[in-house]
């Protein structure tokens, strides 16, 4: 029984917005990029890039007889604004850690298969384990690679979380979609550090998102003074000025609510808050990764 109609209804049902589906196999150009990337460093401090490369590039050594790869996107696109002229943050980063939201999905989805369809084997992921999910997002029909990097849909641009389940039955495959990014520049010219380094080329130790977010317990170093365009916490210029992003809707997921203090807190209130109450209101956020030492060393950095 062709079971595709059903799982691309279960996604909807839980709350993604897209789902395609890929052949599970080993990403031959997917891997030869991935090793020049790391090859040049381009990854900077960010050393677990280079671990289990065998299953980066190889969904068939993450799930047993894997057979497809199911990818799915969740819209993070916010309705609301940051007060004017306070310390910029992501918008991935305004409401409830998506790892905690996405995976609670990815469960619930691989256990309904499981009820409907019978013993299936797979494992969801989410930005946490050796998948390339946009080279997946790209062969599954779900958009194109822009020349940011990002992962661009025709019809709703890029503000989206990519999500993978990997499982071991056949499915219906789709197909990948045109590159609609023509002769624009916007992003190669806009991005504040030029870490757009060639189209869809992105330069991961000279990424604003790279310093304030994956650089831990270190000094940013000083040659990029005056280059952070008042981002405290990641960067998303390279999607604003992106003109697939005009049809970019504001999602509907309550988990996503923008913390209040994130949308109306000033400088002031930020230098004046404490790791107490750093803790306690960014509990569930994102931006705990970079934790309240973090935070201090980038709102540091942007007034010196």
């Amino acid at each position: 029984m062709n079971w595709t109609p059903f799982i691309k209804q279960l996604s909807r049902e839980l709350g993604f917005d897209h789902c395609g589906i890929a052949k599970a196999t080993q990403l031959d150009d997917d891997a030869r990029r991935l090793e020049t990337w790391l090859n040049k460093g381009m990854h900077g401090n960010m050393h677990y890039m280079e671990n289990h490369f065998d299953k980066r590039i190889d969904p068939r050594k993450l799930v047993d007889g894997a057979q497809s790869v199911i990818t799915l996107l969740f819209n993070y696109f916010p309705e609301e604004k940051q007060t004017a002229d306070a310390p910029r943050i992501s918008k991935y980063a305004y409401g409830q850690d998506y790892h905690e939201v996405i995976r609670d999905r990815l469960k619930t989805m691989l256990l309904r298969m499981q009820e409907k369809i019978g013993p299936v084997q797979g494992r969801g992921f989410v930005d946490s384990a050796p998948v390339l999910e946009r080279s997946w997002a790209k062969r599954s029909g779900l958009g194109w690679i822009g020349k940011n990097g990002n992962l661009i849909n025709k019809q709703t641009g890029s503000f989206f979380f990519i999500a993978t389940l990997i499982t071991d039955i056949p499915l219906d495959y789709d197909n990948p979609v045109a590159d609609f990014c023509g002769t624009c520049t916007r992003c190669l010219d806009a991005c504040p550090t030029g870490a757009l380094v060639a189209p869809g080329v992105v330069d991961g130790s000279r990424c604003i998102s790279y310093y304030t977010i994956e650089l831990k317990e270190q000094l940013i170093p000083d040659k990029m003074k005056g280059q952070f365009d008042n981002w405290m916490f990641g960067c998303d210029t390279c999607q604003d000025v992106c003109p697939w992003n005009r049809f970019a809707k504001a999602h509907q997921e309550a988990a996503f609510t923008p913390i209040p203090a994130i949308l109306n807190f000033t400088t002031k209130d930020w230098e004046a808050l404490t790791e107490e109450s750093f803790k306690t209101i960014f509990r569930h956020s994102p931006m705990k990764r970079s934790k309240y030492a973090g935070i201090r060393r980038n709102l540091k950095f942007l007034e010196d």
